[in-house]
């Protein structure tokens, strides 16, 4: 099998870096519009906040941080057996169970104080 040549080699090197660096600037010029666009609104007196419901975002960080561990251990199970890569799974996992313990709690409390 003939080698590439060193002009293929840094053009293969190099797309994926312009790939990145085009998606930050998307990302970056979409913040920054989104920014001004919001300050805008501020100005008018068109934006009402919102407040952020936190009960809301554990539970659902919770849930997926949960069934990305389960899958993610069940793979290094598969795959590597029981070894330390299995922890790689089981640390979403654990904060996944911990963050929807919070939502259990802390609606246990809200009942308890009404």
């Amino acid at each position: 099998m003939p080698t590439p040549s060193a002009a293929a080699q840094v053009i293969v090197s190099v797309i994926p870096i312009v790939g990145i660096v085009m998606g930050c600037l998307v990302i970056l010029f979409y913040l920054l519009w989104d920014y001004k666009y919001k300050v805008f609104l501020v100005e008018k007196g068109l934006r009402k906040d919102k407040p952020f419901d936190f009960i809301a975002f554990c539970l659902l960080s919770g849930l997926i941080l949960l069934t990305l561990g389960i899958c993610l251990v069940v793979v290094f199970l598969v795959i590597d057996g029981f070894s330390y890569s299995v922890l790689g799974g089981m640390i979403p996992a654990s904060i996944g169970i911990s963050m929807l313990l919070f939502v259990k709690i802390s609606g246990r409390m809200k009942s308890r104080n009404e």
